[in-house]
């Protein structure tokens, strides 16, 4: 177990969950309206201000995109309220102010506020690009899944490592045409399938929790969702890979611009998320992890969030009312 971290130690769990809470709820607003640059705005400048009210300073390594491509929460932005002393942590931080935009405006499952926060250096600086990804939950042996097998190799493999049939398997996978090759070999293992419309932050960890019934995530989705995702297994266990996946030339000189020459790499869990790690998530609607937010005729608010620590390997599920402005 990675020992505790005295620069986190300053940056209370209590205030990761006061944030993502707060872009969840303004997310809320517009569950079901269609729009969602608008849903995504709202979520990402209440994430903002609640980050810029923290005594840190922070650095946005995974955010809503490259300076000229947002204007907030972008790759690189400080934020925090850093001491007038200098001695304020410093901080890293990867986030997805609201993680399912298409998911909250057609008020679908699973649509999350996402936040992760490590040491400095110790978060990879993924580009906006794709990630292969391949996810499991904690307690199977080592290199139970590799990213370079096959699909029904890493089946057997998993099912052999939880003493089942290989048809007691289901994996989630991103409802997509780039998976339909995965999805027909899953179907021909006799495997069960989760497909989910959007959300693979959730679905990768879905693999973590047995009353989900998800035992695997494969797929390629977003790199910067690859990375909140491997946070959260670093805090819970659980074995993860990731292999960016570039569509043009464009975005392999991103990457290079972050630093990354080997652009083959696969990812283990610890390339992408290092040392102590906290993750929170809060839910905007309803799905399988957490509750989405509720509004209640007396004007209070309910979240549900969940919080998530690699030192001491701790979850928490914290329910919150929110009552301001109610008599």
């Amino acid at each position: 177990m990675p020992r505790a971290s005295n620069v986190l130690d300053r940056v209370l769990v209590l205030e990761m969950v006061r944030v993502t809470e707060a872009a969840a709820i303004a997310a809320s607003k517009l569950v079901g309206r269609g729009d969602e640059k608008a849903a995504d705005a709202a979520a990402v400048e209440a994430m903002r201000a609640a980050l810029n009210k923290l005594p840190m300073e922070g650095t946005v390594v995974i955010g809503e995109g490259e300076r000229d491509e947002a204007p907030m929460l972008y790759i690189g932005e400080k934020v925090g309220a850093p001491s007038e002393h200098g001695d304020a942590p410093k901080i890293d931080i990867a986030l997805d102010p609201l993680e399912g935009t298409t998911i909250t405006a057609k008020a679908g499952p699973n649509a999350l506020a996402v936040l992760a926060i490590a040491e400095h250096g110790c978060l990879l600086n993924a580009p906006d690009t794709y990630m292969e990804k391949i996810a499991i939950g904690p307690g199977y042996p080592k290199k139970t899944v590799r990213l370079e097998d096959d699909v029904e190799t890493n089946i057997t493999r998993l099912a052999k490592a939880k003493g089942c049939a290989v048809s007691d398997i289901t994996a989630c996978v991103l409802d997509r045409p780039r998976h339909r090759e995965i999805i027909a070999e899953l179907r021909r293992l006799g495997c069960g399938i989760k497909l989910i419309p959007d959300g693979d932050v959730a679905g990768v960890i879905a693999t973590t929790d047995e009353d989900t019934g998800i035992d695997i995530y494969m797929g390629t989705g977003g790199a910067p969702e690859g990375v909140l995702a491997a946070a959260a297994l670093r805090c819970v266990g659980g074995q993860m890979q990731g292999r960016l996946v570039f569509r043009n030339e464009d975005e392999k000189a991103r990457a290079r611009r972050w630093g990354i020459e080997d652009l083959d790499r696969i990812y283990k869990l610890k390339d992408m998320a290092r040392g102590d790690c906290i993750f929170a998530a809060t839910g905007v609607t309803d799905g399988s992890l957490l509750d989405g937010v509720k509004r209640r005729k007396s004007g209070a608010i309910e979240t549900e969030t969940v919080v998530m620590r690699a030192s001491s390997r701790t979850v928490r599920y914290v329910r919150t009312e929110h009552r301001k402005g109610v008599k």
